[in-house]
């Protein structure tokens, strides 16, 4: 992960399909690092794999993003609103996005409690606070 500002962890859950997760998540990486103040990359790649083992864990395909300190709070909410806009298109999709302890879940179907709960993570985590319990969405 590169050193910098706010660093973001992003899972693409699929319940165990690994092909699928591999696919949606280098499309998310498509769709995020053309965007402006954000920097992107797979979670494995400064990890030392064992031979064998392809990934951040077993079964799972990871991405890290990284905002610069400077403008934390509007790339931030890019990121956020990147991240919606990409769930929209299927309503399937789901991203799992941490910050330090807190973590939410951001569909492609979000209610109004989903909602309140991704604003409520966005500023929690813009604002400096230290971690707090993790959050989740139905």
């Amino acid at each position: 992960m590169q050193g910098g500002g706010f660093q973001w962890r992003l899972v693409v859950p699929t319940g165990g399909d690994t092909l699928r997760q591999e696919r949606l998540t280098r499309d998310l990486y498509d769709t995020l690092r053309a965007a402006d103040g954000l920097a992107v990359g797979f979670a494995d790649e400064e990890a030392s794999a064992e031979p064998g083992h392809k990934g951040a864990g077993v079964g799972e395909v990871a991405l890290w993003a990284a905002t610069a300190t400077a403008v934390a709070r509007p790339a931030s909410q890019v990121l956020i609103t990147l991240i919606k806009e990409w769930c929209a298109k299927e309503r399937h999709r789901k991203v799992e996005v941490s910050y330090g302890e807190n973590s939410v879940k951001i569909t492609g179907r979000p209610d109004a409690a989903q909602e309140r709960m991704v604003h409520e993570f966005l500023a929690r985590a813009t604002t400096g606070e230290g971690p707090g319990p993790e959050d989740g969405a139905a």
